[in-house]
């Protein structure tokens, strides 16, 4: 398993927030895969030369989303997504932000059947790209 995280300093989103979400979307790619142990917090707050409560806080965070589970003594791992929760707050907020976008959307002057289209599109370049070990 490879993991590749990418700090950056200046930007306005929190370091432990980076980290969430670069696994997070390397879990969505299938990057890494169910069973998949993380780096050891440790290990990677020295390789992100971060302090380790950071990584900490980043896996606790991924922990509460159910997307890795910590076994004490043994790691972090990817969790099985059989076994996340389809949370209804996390439902309803990826909904309020597709609404975002259909609005902008419509705001812009597209159609309907674009958008749609256009989500399409994105979702097929998304799982290529996984496919494509990108």
């Amino acid at each position: 398993m490879a993991l590749w995280i990418q700090i950056s300093p200046g930007s306005n989103k929190p370091i432990y927030m980076q980290i969430v979400e670069q696994i997070a979307e390397a879990i969505a790619r299938r990057q890494i895969s169910t069973g998949d142990k993380l780096p050891a917090v440790r290990k990677l707050a020295s390789e992100l030369v971060i302090n380790p409560n950071t990584v900490a806080r980043a896996y606790s965070i991924l922990e509460q989303a159910k997307l890795v589970t910590t076994k004490t003594g043994s790691g972090t791992f990817v969790s099985d997504p059989k076994l996340r929760d389809r949370d209804a707050a996390d439902i309803n907020l990826l909904c309020e932000r597709m609404d975002t976008v259909i609005a902008r959307g419509l705001n812009l002057g597209m159609y309907p059947d674009d958008l749609t289209a256009m989500f399409k599109d994105r979702i097929s370049a998304f799982v290529k790209k996984n496919q494509n070990g990108e």
